[in-house]
């Protein structure tokens, strides 16, 4: 179906919206593969041979690809938001993972021996392009969707017009012309039957597959299919005023918003950041108050970014 179909310019934005939601799916996914078999396998190296020199290493060599690689997206995010003085989801996790990496890899590069946060570091960002795959999955379906529905309409009408009948577009009909429906047609827009009666298959907008009886006064829309009846239709909504067209555009809208709990976590997350960040450093200038040792200061402070 062409996007003159439906009497505007859809179409081609549909099929932008659906490869570039494959492509972000295909992103999402490639990201993935890199940060959970890495990432497990630095979890293993952290739990069974912690203090080995050899897997502190290689747990830092193992991360690094996940850090900056699969959870770029993240750091990207968070530089920008900073850039503007704000803070959202993407700022909690760049600075939770780089505060676990940094750490870690200090301890790594000077010989220490206390705990390393490697594994934290790549299972959060694991995680996190995990929901994202999902929900860029989700769009790509969602993309599908509408193609599906704009597939659902009419490409001809036929016109009745001084006792003639001609095959149009369907983008050509304007309010008000008559048109003929035949059994097994689709009806091609939205309007009110002037004669005949017929069966109608509305599942396409009700989900009810049981035809319903339709007569002369009662209103049929456009892309649902007349079974068993001549009918002359006087069309009243056309283009981007039919039903199909009003769910194409909102299933659209409702690819491209945000859930409302993801907007709850972001302005949520635009105060607890800089919260977060307060603890830490008072934690830091507490600690070190009391020993005297930067070094101790610190951990007690990564901990928190971490957490």
């Amino acid at each position: 179906m062409c996007s003159s179909d439906l009497g505007y310019d859809i179409e081609p934005h549909v099929d932008r919206t659906e490869a570039a939601a494959r492509a972000d799916e295909r992103r999402w996914r490639l990201r993935m593969l890199v940060a959970w078999p890495l990432g497990l396998m630095t979890m293993a190296l952290s739990m069974v041979w912690m203090h080995a020199a050899w897997a502190r290493w290689a747990s830092l060599l193992l991360t690094v690809p996940v850090q900056f690689v699969a959870g770029w997206p993240f750091l990207r995010g968070a530089a920008l938001r900073a850039r503007r003085l704000d803070a959202n989801m993407d700022t909690l996790v760049a600075i939770g993972t780089l505060a676990a990496f940094a750490w870690s890899t200090g301890e790594v590069l000077r010989g220490g021996h206390d705990p390393l946060y490697f594994d934290t570091s790549a299972l959060v960002i694991a995680f996190l392009v995990l929901g994202r795959w999902l929900e860029a999955r989700a769009k790509g379906r969602a993309s599908e969707a509408i193609t599906r529905l704009l597939e659902l309409g009419a490409k001809q009408a036929r016109v009745v017009r001084d006792g003639r009948e001609l095959r149009v577009p369907v983008d050509a009909v304007k309010v008000g012309w008559v048109l003929r429906v035949l059994p097994g047609e689709k009806i091609p827009v939205d309007g009110r039957i002037l004669e005949g009666t017929a069966a109608i298959d509305a599942s396409m907008l009700t989900g009810e597959s049981v035809p319903e009886e339709r007569g002369p006064g009662d209103a049929v829309a456009g892309a649902t299919v007349n079974l068993d009846g001549v009918l002359l239709v006087e069309a009243t909504r056309v283009g981007e005023d039919t039903a199909l067209a009003g769910i194409v555009r909102l299933v659209a809208q409702a690819q491209g918003s945000k859930a409302p709990i993801q907007r709850l976590a972001d302005r949520v997350s635009a105060v607890f950041v800089p919260v977060v960040l307060a603890i830490a450093a008072a934690t830091a200038v507490i600690w070190f108050a009391l020993d005297g040792n930067l070094r101790a200061a610190l951990v007690p402070s990564v901990a928190v970014l971490v957490i």
